[in-house]
């Protein structure tokens, strides 16, 4: 499953300098100029799981392979992108591609890093990226209600029709569409039009390090924003961060961390809550040969968990061995989680649990 998750914000808020931090398999240029970032970077990172370490320790396998979410690192963005300022129209379009959206917002003071937008304010800067994203939706949705009048006598189009007003009603009040509570052939209706206010959305007030560990007055503003639309903020300090991601050794990363009072990196809380902002869940496979972690939606039946194996599995499913990852590691292996009848034969209409331990049987 290549899912993206695009890290926005406007200039040198810190964005490729998190990307830095994040990625494993590319680095982004991080720079004090406006633009630094022009063509998109992306980098494919390991999802930090604890489960996976503690059944290799049991299987002791050949391998371990970890699930994996793809961060992009976006240009940054200006005030008046909807109309084509900046490098807003290539920003945009860039921003339809992922799946969901981090976006990073500058909550420290540091009059050498360059800001055109005057005094710190997260929330005002979070307010014009999500202006700009508005303007553009709204220019989607008002293209697609003219297209949608000229259909007559097709009650599918007449209820697009006032579920595109709806959404028009409500970018026009300033709000995002993923506030809206759309579900069904509602949702259907816009489906075609990727709408960039629809993405789900984190938020990361980037502070500086005397407020890594209690925020400021700075995040604190970011969260209370975030929280009355119903999202999740962390705080972080990206400079740190990228010099974490930088070190060779567990233990010089464990020794940094301890300075700052840190049990773990903060870009850990940050990948794990991008994987939930996802909807996603991670099912195992254990064997001598590997311990796998497979990345799946929340509510997919057990033949759709097998297709991200190979799609053969999907198309001849038969049952799925399934032991939950906490019987897993009570009996400490699968032929004790047999013998005391914590293996379970799950079919076609199983929902796939978060840690399940599955084995698929299949014939094509």
């Amino acid at each position: 499953m290549a899912l993206q998750v695009g890290i926005v914000g406007l200039p040198n808020v810190g964005k490729s300098t998190l990307f830095n931090a994040v990625s494993n398999s590319a680095k982004a240029q991080a720079s004090n100029y406006r633009f630094c970032t022009i063509e998109p970077n992306v980098g494919q990172v390991d999802v930090p799981d604890e489960r996976l370490d503690k059944l290799a320790e049991l299987v002791q396998p050949q391998r371990i392979v970890p699930t994996t979410i793809e961060f992009v690192d976006i240009a940054g963005l200006v005030k008046g992108a909807s109309k084509g300022e900046g490098l807003g129209n290539k920003f945009l379009a860039n921003i339809r591609e992922v799946d969901a959206i981090v976006h990073v917002i500058r909550c420290f003071e540091d009059e050498n890093i360059l800001r055109e937008e005057g005094e710190i304010n997260p929330v005002s800067d979070k307010e014009i990226i999500d202006t700009e994203l508005q303007l553009k939706d709204l220019d989607s949705v008002e293209k697609k209600i003219q297209r949608v009048e000229k259909i007559k006598n097709d009650p599918k189009a007449k209820r697009a029709h006032e579920v595109l007003l709806q959404c028009k009603e409500h970018l026009h009040q300033g709000k995002n569409i993923r506030g809206l509570e759309l579900e069904g052939e509602d949702l259907e209706a816009i489906a075609d039009l990727f709408l960039l206010t629809q993405k789900p959305v984190l938020y990361v007030a980037n502070v500086d390090e005397a407020a890594l560990l209690t925020g400021n007055k700075y995040s604190q503003a970011l969260i209370k924003a975030a929280n009355e639309e119903g999202a999740e903020a962390i705080v972080m300090n990206n400079s740190i961060e990228a010099q974490i991601s930088e070190m060779e050794t567990d233990e010089d990363k464990e020794l940094f961390l301890s300075e700052f009072g840190l049990t773990e990196p903060g870009l850990n809380r940050l990948i794990r809550a991008a994987y939930k902002l996802l909807n996603l869940i991670t099912y195992f496979t254990a064997g001598v040969q590997e311990v796998r972690a497979w990345t799946i939606h929340r509510g997919w039946k057990a033949p759709q968990a097998a297709s991200v194996i190979h799609t053969d599995f999907e198309k001849g499913f038969i049952k799925a061995e399934t032991i939950s990852y906490n019987d897993f590691i009570t009996y400490k292996s699968e032929a004790a989680c047999r013998e005391n009848g914590k293996l379970r034969i799950e079919g076609k209409e199983y929902e796939v649990k978060d840690g399940d331990v599955l084995h698929f049987r299949f014939n094509v």
